[in-house]
């Protein structure tokens, strides 16, 4: 029951109110608004109407900002006239109003009204601001806790970061600056000390594209309005206002639109303002300075993207060929007719464990045929090593014998000898590049043929030190291929091991092909391929990193006929499989010269034995299980298929033993 009080006053009209909280509308931080106690209080007819509308203001507010669903209505429902007593004045009115809410009302009301005020004021022109933009995604914030930062001005917009503002930054980093009213971005990357790019866009601002929506919310006071686009088939949400009088973004993005409080990419990835500050004697860019550094934006891209890693440089468009009398130089050493080439490469000692890749680019330089190819390293830490018979005889090597009738030069490890370690296995397409003049319908022929495979687990037995690296392609042609080989470093990889021990066991590629090395029949025999080794210490999930590849050119040689590897652990069967390519069909476009048959085939497109004209064959991971330490073998069988006239099979394994002691 509601109970009037009215104070009569003889010179004006009064106005008597109730207020009183109706119902149960919501909540705040989770406490539940219950029914509060009435009031009532006597005042004039102006001070009704501004009663009213203050009132009405607040309320608009709180729902707006808090998502409220609260009424003017709600809070005072009874406002009419009275002929007793003088009303307070309007300010007593407020007063009245907010002592009979409870503390959270009047807790959230001060602190959003202060706020409010503040944050909506329209920012000077002629003065600077931070704006801090921190991170989220799917409600959580990012982890690195390194805030987008922008000082904006009437002149110019710097886009950086806390860490490069604070000189906490790693090489390489970029930041952005957008010019007024000129509208160019400038792009500027610090590759280290003293090594800084800059490229600039005069017309990508004004290219953006944006659909607006009617859509508001209220981001640090300010009642903004979205925009969208798409940006490589992501959408992106930018909430902007233009009641701050200053445009600014934590992106290029949006840049005309007003000031950017928030991105959201694909409706979970958010760039949200938390704070915006005066900056004094902050000084501008010089942007005739940094002008002076202007590159194209492709070489720019080009530039800040290599930086983010080593690349050692190997070999760069060499030619491997076979030749009478192949000519060396200081660096570059050829062997084996001009088959095989090697340098020595000094890897840098890092303390991480990095992403290392091998990336090679072939192209036919008269020869036309699909080759074995092979990137290797040379062990130079025995007696003996490939390097003493490519300088002097082939002879050199130790001998495996398994009793089939032939010799085996330097195909697996003994107490003096380790065989070489192969990076990378890789198969030359059907002369591409040098034959792209064999023209077929609706065939735009690749220039190059590019490889690249993943070697991270081998860079242990290389960090810190200098060793030779070669590449071999078995060929007989005198123009021959040409190659340019690089390495790289990307650092945080891999969990780097307590202790990675890596033992290189066999290669039955014979590198020295032309140079009259063995071909791989030793599989003609039962036996096989068998090494012997022992352990100083026991092996703890130990692995054999295993590459295959069949061989056999003709219609039953091996080439094309499926025969299963099996892998034999202390003389007990650990692992079988049947190696074999399906998808060589995929890389008709990097072979011109194959050859085409009358059913509607080409050569490179026929299924082979774990490899393709064109492609990289991928090591299988072969688990062990942990190995005491003492004295291990291992075995490789295979039923190869037998000679036919002048012609045989061959399998071409490597394989290297990991495991952390």
């Amino acid at each position: 029951m509601l109970k009037r009080r009215s104070i009569k006053s003889s010179e004006r009209e009064e106005f008597t109110a109730f207020c009183f909280r109706r119902g149960s509308v919501g909540a705040i931080g989770g406490r539940h608004l219950s029914t509060g106690r009435h009031c009532e209080k006597a005042f004039s007819a102006d001070e009704a109407i501004l009663m009213r509308s203050l009132i009405a203001i607040v309320v608009r507010l709180l729902s707006r900002t808090f998502g409220i669903p609260l009424r003017y209505d709600d809070f005072f429902i009874v406002i009419f006239p009275s002929n007793s007593g003088l009303g307070p004045p309007a300010f007593m009115l407020i007063f009245g109003f907010l002592t009979i809410m409870k503390q959270l009302y009047i807790l959230i009301f001060s602190i959003f009204i202060s706020f409010n005020l503040q944050a909506q004021d329209v920012l000077e022109n002629n003065a600077v601001y931070k704006i801090v933009y921190f991170r989220s995604a799917d409600g959580k914030p990012k982890e690195d806790r390194n805030p987008t930062v922008v000082v904006a001005s009437a002149s110019q917009n710097l886009i950086s970061n806390a860490a490069i503002l604070n000189r906490k930054a790693k090489y390489p980093y970029e930041q952005s600056i957008f010019t007024k009213p000129a509208q160019i971005l400038f792009q500027v990357a610090d590759l280290g000390i003293d090594k800084q790019i800059v490229t600039a866009d005069s017309l990508a601002i004004g290219k953006q594209t944006f659909d607006l929506s009617n859509e508001t919310k209220v981001i640090l006071g300010y009642t903004c309005k979205k925009a969208t686009t798409i940006v490589n088939s992501n959408t992106i949400d930018l909430w902007y206002t233009t009641n701050a009088g200053i445009k600014a973004a934590p992106t290029s993005l949006g840049l005309n639109l007003g000031l950017v409080l928030e991105q959201v990419r694909n409706g979970n990835s958010f760039v949200t303002a938390t704070k915006i500050e005066e900056v004094k004697n902050s000084k501008p860019i010089d942007l005739q300075k940094i002008s002076a550094k202007l590159t194209d934006a492709l070489t720019y891209k080009d530039l800040l993207w290599k930086s983010r890693f080593t690349t050692l440089s190997v070999f760069n468009n060499e030619t491997i060929n076979f030749i009478d009398k192949p000519q060396s130089n200081d660096s570059v050493f050829r062997f084996a007719g001009g088959t095989v080439i090697a340098r020595k490469v000094k890897f840098p000692e890092l303390q991480s464990s990095p992403n290392v890749f091998v990336d090679l680019t072939e192209q036919s330089n008269g020869d036309a045929y699909d080759r074995t190819g092979s990137v290797f390293i040379i062990p130079t830490d025995k007696q003996i090593s490939l390097m003493d018979a490519l300088k002097n005889s082939v002879k050199d090597l130790p001998v495996y014998d398994n009793g089939n009738g032939k010799k085996y030069q330097g195909v697996v490890a003994t107490a003096n000898y380790n065989p070489v370690i192969e990076l990378m296995r890789f198969f030359t397409p059907f002369g591409v590049g040098k034959y792209n003049n064999l023209k077929l319908k609706d065939k735009n022929w690749a220039e190059k043929v590019y490889y690249r495979q993943d070697v991270s687990e081998l860079f242990p037995l290389v960090n810190g030190k200098e060793v030779w690296i070669a590449v071999f392609v078995g060929n007989y042609d005198k123009g021959g291929h040409k190659v340019s080989l690089n390495i790289t470093l990307h650092n945080g990889g891999r969990q780097k091991e307590a202790k990675e021990v890596i033992l290189p066991l066999f290669n039955s590629t014979n590198v020295m092909e032309m140079a009259g090395q063995e071909y791989a029949t030793m599989f003609s025999s039962d036996k096989g391929l068998e090494v012997s080794f022992t352990l100083a210490k026991d092996l703890k999930d130990a692995k054999l990193r295993y590459i295959t590849t069949g061989h056999g050119g003709w219609g039953n040689g091996d080439e094309f006929v499926p025969r299963e590897n099996t892998i034999w652990l202390d003389e007990k069967e650990t692992f079988a499989f049947t190696p074999w390519r399906q998808d060589c069909g995929s890389y008709r476009l990097s072979n011109p010269a194959s050859g085409n048959f009358e059913m509607g085939l080409s050569s490179s497109d026929l299924s082979r034995s774990n490899w393709c004209p064109g492609t990289v064959t991928n090591p299988e991971w072969i688990s062990l299980g942990d190995l005491k330490a003492g004295p291990h073998s291992i075995k490789v069988t295979i039923p190869m298929g037998k000679p036919e006239g002048s012609s045989s099979s061959a399998w071409n394994v490597s394989g290297v033993l990991l495991g952390m002691e």
